[in-house]
């Protein structure tokens, strides 16, 4: 059976904000790495739809830092699945999945290969609660945002 990868980019305080993140070279390595110990991505709607947005080729030359190309690459060339109900076709190299999404998804990890990685925060979330995610990341930002998900149901920040 293939593990569920997960990894979220979080701040200090709880953030998974993509816009608050600090995107450098490390990181892209690190997340090129990390989507080559999968065989498919595995997305919610609206993950799947903000990476293909920032990510499907082809972009005008100079629209990225050379050091993102990589990342741009290997995301493109990704196999894709989408866990929606509103949407009713995918293509970036991707197909819908429907149904019970505890069986669907054990379906997949049964399948052979290195393994799945899933992204975002609200399938995360509904992944973690059928216990169904083997393997979490939280890459650290350091830096204070006080908005945006969270990866945890429930948290408040407070204030002092």
């Amino acid at each position: 059976m293939r593990p569920l990868r997960y990894s979220i980019n979080v701040t200090l305080d709880g953030c998974c904000d993509h816009r608050a993140m600090i995107p450098d070279k490390d990181l892209h390595r690190h997340a090129v790495e990390n989507l080559n110990q999968a065989d498919p991505l595995l997305f919610g709607r609206v993950t799947y739809e903000m990476m293909e947005a920032a990510w499907r080729t082809p972009t005008r030359a100079g629209a990225r830092p050379e050091w993102m190309e990589p990342f741009a690459r290997t995301i493109d060339l990704a196999k894709k699945y989408v866990v929606s109900s509103t949407l009713d076709r995918v293509d970036w190299n991707a197909e819908l999945v429907r149904g019970d999404l505890g069986t669907a998804v054990q379906q997949l990890k049964r399948e052979s290969g290195k393994g799945l990685f899933v992204g975002g925060v609200k399938l995360p979330l509904a992944l973690a609660e059928l216990g169904l995610i083997d393997e979490y990341e939280f890459v650290v930002q350091p830096r204070l945002v006080g908005h945006g998900p969270r990866c945890s149901r429930g948290y408040r920040s407070v204030s002092t």
